[in-house]
């Protein structure tokens, strides 16, 4: 089951009929968490979240596919100061002292580009355990949480050992040049290792030189670093989950 190949509007998010969405629709549940993928990403992820459930962890998406616009606004809203920009030991940074190619580079350690994130390609899924949430707990996705003692330190065991069972693999496992480490993030190996053999540099040039994306003209200027970096030279199925 699949929704075909990619093209450039669907590896940049400026499409969306390559993905579906699941969970409630009108406010109807149907019994599936709410979320946005491809179909056979959907597929391999609701199979790993029962057997997940199975061994009494409630594995929940909180971020999935999004389109350009929406990755844009989150780009803005850093980019102008209005959102926390952290460090990879989750520390805020002091927005006040980075000069703009600073402040890009702040937001690329935990925010992929608009037009050049895994996020556009329906292949991508963040996670988190909701039968490990204390009372009135909210999801940072930040290290602190994946560590041994963190909140949803056997959630990541079990992803550890689980997760390439069922096609999904850690692209940001571990600090390259690009991202810092975010072990929540699961990609579907046997579509976005397509995805990204598609993408192109140019792909991602167009959709951003048309957008409404604060620092444009810079993220241009550090285009080559900015795809070498954190969309080609991230951690593939082989590196492990």
């Amino acid at each position: 089951m699949s929704s075909g190949p990619f093209d450039e509007f669907t590896l940049t998010g400026r499409a969306r009929w390559h993905v579906r969405q699941y969970g409630q629709t009108s406010g109807e549940p149907t019994g599936e968490p709410r979320f946005a993928a491809r179909p056979e990403v959907a597929a391999a992820f609701l199979a790993m979240r029962a057997a997940a459930g199975h061994d009494g962890i409630d594995m929940l998406p909180i971020a999935s596919w999004r389109p350009f616009e929406a990755q844009a606004r989150n780009w803005n809203r850093k980019f102008s100061g209005q959102a926390t920009l952290y460090d990879c030991r989750g520390r805020a940074r002091d927005y006040g002292t980075l000069a703009p190619p600073d402040i890009a580079r702040a937001i690329l350690d935990w925010t992929g580009l608009p037009g050049a994130t895994r996020r556009h390609w329906g292949t991508d899924i963040d996670v988190f355990d909701r039968a490990a949430h204390p009372p009135g707990y909210r999801t940072k996705l930040l290290p602190d949480e994946t560590d041994p003692d963190g909140v949803y330190a056997r959630l990541h065991a079990w992803l550890d050992a689980h997760a390439a069972r069922f096609g999904f693999f850690r692209p940001y496992r571990t600090r390259r040049r690009g991202m810092c480490p975010a072990p929540w993030h699961l990609s579907y190996a046997p579509s976005a290792q397509v995805a990204l053999a598609a993408i192109d540099i140019d792909m991602v040039a167009r959709a951003v030189q048309g957008a409404d994306l604060l620092g444009r003209e810079l993220v241009l200027e550090m285009l080559p670093d900015i795809f070498r970096d954190h969309v080609l030279d991230v951690d593939g199925p082989a590196a492990g989950t």
